[in-house]
This record gives C-alpha cells, sequence and structure tokens, in this order.
C-alpha cells in the first residue's frame, strides 16, 4: 500500500494571514509540519500543496516537496483532489493540517492502519473527551460510532443526548468522542467526493464530512490518545512555544 501525504498550506487566512510561514523557534510551521510528518514510516512521499508562490520558495529552502494548486479551493479536500492528478500510483492519500506543528507520526499510522481493512474507504481519528466544558463547545466537533467504529453522525452540538440527566452528569453517564480533524482516504474515493454537491445538514453544521455521510461513504475511526494543539489565530502561537520547549 502507498501512502501520499498532503499539506495544504493557503497565505491568505483570514485570521491569521501567513500563518504557514511564521516562526516557532527557528523553524517556520510548514517546516515543522513537514518534518514531523515525514518522520512517519508508512508515509512512502509528503507534498506540500500551495496556492502561494512565497510557500513554494520556501517550502523549496529546506528541500521539501511543494505544488502550486489553484486558488478556488473551498477546502483542503478540493486542494488535495488536485495534486492527486500528479501522484496517480498511489493507494491512499492523507490530509494533513498544515497549522498543527506538533502534529506526532503515531497519529498519522493509526489512520493508515485503518485501510488494512479493505472495507475502509475513508478513515479519521477520534479521542474520548476528558474536559466536561467540550461537550458544549461548538467548536469541539463530536462524533457518535456504530459497532464497526464507523463515524455515524458529526455535529457541533452535545451528542449523544443523555436523557434524563443532569448536563452537568453527562460525561458520568455515557462517552463523548472528540473529533480529531485529519482525513485519509482510498485515492478513487477521493475522486469521487471532491465532485459531490453540498448537502443541507454540511452547510447547517458547517462539516465537510456530513457531505459524504450524506452521500453514503462510511467514515472509520481509530482512537487515539494524542491531541496536539492547533494554530489558527496569533494568540494560539504561544501554546505551541510552550510545549517547544
Amino acid at each position: 500500500m502507498k501512502v501520499l501525504g498532503i499539506i495544504p498550506a493557503r497565505y491568505a487566512s483570514s485570521r491569521f494571514p501567513g500563518k504557514p510561514l511564521i516562526d516557532l523557534g527557528g523553524k517556520s510551521m510548514i517546516q515543522r509540519v513537514y518534518e514531523q510528518a515525514s518522520s512517519s514510516k508508512k508515509l512512502d512521499t509528503v507534498v506540500v500543496a500551495t496556492d502561494d508562490q512565497r510557500i513554494v520558495d520556501h517550502v523549496q529552502s529546506f528541500g521539501g516537496k511543494v505544488q502550486m494548486t489553484g486558488d478556488h479551493h473551498r477546502s483542503g479536500t478540493e486542494r488535495c483532489g488536485e495534486v492527486i492528478e500528479t501522484y496517480a500510483a498511489y493507494d491512499v492519500v492523507i490530509n494533513i493540517q498544515g497549522d498543527e506543528p506538533l502534529i506526532q507520526p503515531q497519529q498519522l499510522e493509526k489512520i493508515i492502519q485503518l485501510f488494512d481493512d479493505p472495507k475502509v474507504e475513508i478513515g479519521t481519528l477520534v479521542k474520548v473527551m476528558s474536559n466536561p466544558s467540550d461537550i458544549r463547545n461548538p467548536n469541539r466537533v463530536k462524533v457518535v460510532l456504530d459497532a464497526e467504529k464507523n463515524g455515524i453522525y458529526f455535529s457541533r452540538s452535545p451528542i449523544p443526548h443523555i436523557a434524563q440527566t443532569p448536563h452537568d452528569n453527562w460525561m458520568e453517564n455515557g462517552i463523548f468522542y472528540k473529533h480529531i480533524g485529519i482525513y485519509a482516504w482510498r485515492m478513487h474515493i477521493l475522486k469521487e467526493l471532491i465532485v459531490l454537491s453540498p448537502s443541507a445538514l454540511e452547510k447547517q453544521e458547517s462539516l465537510e464530512q456530513l457531505r459524504w455521510l450524506y452521500h453514503g461513504y462510511e467514515i472509520r475511526t481509530a482512537e487515539t490518545s494524542i491531541e496536539t494543539p492547533n494554530i489558527d489565530t496569533p494568540e494560539d502561537v504561544d501554546a505551541v512555544m510552550a510545549l517547544l520547549g
């Protein structure tokens, strides 16, 4: 099984312009993500996908692989869909978040291992919630699973609902899974996903994976105990720098 890792990286972030190139202890964020991903023995190739020449030049400066893509893509998934036209000989594609400089290779390997099962079309990670405040936080995406660990539904709302139980006691009476937003797909499945029409559920929840569920695809999950902070705004940098030491 040949695996391609793609790191989508946009320069023009509305909340943090230029963040792939910010300095984190002597290395840019995109270089740290690239090096962490490349340390996985299960990834055959890692490539940055961007729409900005400054990122292209920077990735080439540290010896990384990079591909210029169009600036019309609405999601990292769509950007990955353009890249695979160049890398057609791969079996599995994994979308690595470009704003997680502390991502661990073990996380990527857990997703890749899912594809040892020939039934798996899409893979992602979940983590058991330990902070009760996350249950009602719309920025923490929740997921419920079936018997085969496929995601039945993803939501920004608290799911599952624990009936006849005060909210403060929900965690004591059920398991809540947090979605860790790294995706992998079989190559032919990704080609199908990028031409699907958006669904009403996706628009209502602002969650891309609901489009795939709506159209009948299955999303297999692997449980991880690792959760690394992402950098979404300038205020997030301090938390990452503290962990970098």
